[in-house]
């Protein structure tokens, strides 16, 4: 508690005021030495505070109050006081001798603006020598605070030096999974064993991202995602059939999940670098993205699947095919580049090209004489509720190389990823280097916030090259029906129904077309999303496929899920 000496009546008031006003706990003393009066105020910082022009607007201070008085004498002559928002002044509360000086300085600053507007006449000499001995009171307070602010300013600059980066933020996603499959006892894929889903037990999953998000500038942004998991793809277990699809419990690509892993080789939690790209605009009309590894379409195009797109992430739809439409994945894992051109605020277009093998120096492979896809695409959206999309992607691969998706991120039937082997009754596409005419249609409405449908069809033209030719057709379609923010807000229920990537039909030189099969691989999915807060989200769910491997006949097959998501 600091001690004030004054010599009359004005000098006490003004000292008990200025007390009063800026915070503090004080006794004031008169000449003598005998106490005049002991001063209890707010130890809470005036960060905050607001200015009072009358004292009147202080809820918690009476006429009655002993210093009512100062407080108005101040109020009226010096406008030295400041209360909190709630119009409270909270005269009861202690200070420290920093927050006293500080706000001793800024009632000091008020007198010399009025002493230099030739105000003068508002202060009297007695006035003016009690604030003199405050002033010489508290100087080692004061340059002891500004001796802090001075330190702590270059320990600021000497951190901002040292640290790792500026403009780099880390940004992450954790996923944990229970996964069951039943039923497909009789189940048979083209050329393959028997299946008996339901003889496989409950499997525990993860898959852990770590993106680290850089800016260089304020409007661009380099993307460095560090990827693990032991996801192993569509419940593998581990076959006896040899080659690489004999991983796969059902011996196809579909109700592949979201986030399960490329390839069996790395689902064994090592680390993989699974996208390195940079984003930049051009002025204010377009936006270039390049790829240096793991690039897909749907990572700069617009995909019109709102909240089921998480570009494979945990808080979108479970299964890749429920994410978005297919065609986005085609010559996924790569490098390239693509542009966002925006027309207006209704019209963008999309366009890029990626090579799957564009680190590969040999033959048939590189950036340009192996393996791409080029997308161009048309997108009018004339507000938040309805978009509509128009997709053509136009692709090149080499004999028994196309997906819909990188290499092992495929989603649909094998068949449907012209995937060479099948035997039987089933003619299987050629091991042949082919080239892909995709079209696609997306699109989603909002009935109201609570509400929303969307869907996507494609259709894919293959040809074969080499070996006298021959082509074959792909189709898929998906409709969604959307509950955002059902029983709270951030949570999301969602219903998709459709059908993943089927090849309809073979035609090779010299032979007569041949319908495949006619029964689409239908895929159904249900899930809730439940936000537990920002950072947790729980998803169960599950997975209906009851033509397994465009086979109708086959024993339906059931896969339930459990997702709890980490973000942040």
């Amino acid at each position: 508690m600091k001690k004030a000496f004054i010599d009359n009546a004005a000098g006490y008031w003004v000292t008990v005021g200025a007390a009063l006003a800026l915070g503090t706990t004080a006794s004031v003393f008169l000449a003598n030495g005998a106490i005049a009066a002991e001063i209890i105020t707010p130890a809470t910082s005036t960060t905050g505070m607001e200015q009072v022009n009358s004292v009147s607007q202080l809820t918690d201070v009476k006429p009655t109050d002993w210093a009512f008085q100062a407080l108005q004498s101040l109020v009226e002559r010096y406008s030295c006081i400041v209360g909190y928002p709630d119009k409270t002044y909270r005269g009861d509360r202690g200070t420290t001798r920093y927050e006293f000086a500080a706000g001793l300085n800024a009632c000091l600053d008020k007198i010399q603006t009025l002493l230099a507007a030739a105000t003068a006449d508002f202060v009297t000499k007695e006035d003016l020598e009690t604030v003199k001995r405050l002033q010489e009171e508290f100087a080692t307070e004061l340059s002891a605070l500004r001796g802090r602010v001075d330190t702590l300013e270059v320990r600021t600059a000497t951190l901002e030096k040292q640290q790792f980066s500026t403009t780099t933020r880390l940004a992450g996603e954790v996923i944990f999974s229970r996964s069951d499959a039943y039923g497909g006892e009789d189940a048979t894929g083209f050329g393959r064993v028997p299946v008996d889903a339901g003889r496989g037990s409950g499997v525990q999953q993860n898959r852990v991202r770590l993106n680290l998000l850089t800016s260089f500038t304020g409007q661009d942004l380099l993307t460095t995602r560090l990827e693990a998991g032991n996801a192993i793809p569509t419940l593998a277990t581990g076959g006896t059939t040899g080659g690489a699809n004999s991983a796969y419990l059902l011996y196809s690509n579909e109700g592949r999940l979201a986030y399960d892993n490329s390839s069996v080789a790395i689902a064994n939690n090592s680390v993989n670098l699974s996208l390195l790209s940079y984003r930049a605009p051009i002025g204010n009309f377009a936006t270039v993205t390049a790829f240096a590894s793991g690039g897909s379409h749907f990572h700069y195009a617009e995909t019109l699947s709102p909240y089921l797109d998480d570009e494979d992430g945990g808080n979108g739809a479970l299964s890749r095919f429920g994410q978005f439409n297919p065609i986005y994945r085609i010559g996924g894992n790569g490098a390239g580049a693509g542009i966002n051109f925006k027309l207006g605020n209704i019209f963008k277009i999309d366009a890029g090209y990626l090579a799957n093998r564009a680190n590969d120096p040999s033959q048939e492979a590189g950036l340009f004489n192996g393996n791409y896809s080029a997308l161009a695409q048309i997108s009018i959206q004339p507000s938040d509720r309805v978009g509509l999309g128009l997709t053509y992607v136009h692709a090149y691969n080499n004999a028994g190389a196309f997906r819909y998706g990188g290499s092992g991120t495929a989603t649909g039937t094998f068949l449907g990823n012209l995937l060479p082997g099948s035997q039987g009754a089933f003619p299987s596409p050629p091991s042949r280097p082919t080239v892909t005419d995709s079209f696609g249609v997306a699109g989603y409405f909002k009935l109201s916030d609570r509400i929303v449908l969307s869907g996507w069809g494609t259709y894919t033209r293959a040809t074969f090259l080499s070996g006298g030719g021959g082509r074959g057709d792909i189709w898929s379609y998906a409709g969604a029906l959307l509950f955002p923010d059902l029983f709270k807000r951030g949570s999301l229920a969602g219903i998709i129904a459709g059908a993943e990537p089927t090849l309809k039909g073979v035609e090779l030189a010299g032979q007569q077309r041949t319908v495949v099969d006619r029964d689409d691989a239908v895929h159904v999915e249900a899930f809730y999303r439940y936000r537990l807060n920002d950072n947790i989200s729980i998803t169960p769910g599950i997975i209906w496929l009851p033509a397994l491997n465009q086979r109708a006949n086959n024993d339906d097959v059931f896969i339930t899920i459990m997702r709890t998501t980490y973000s942040f």
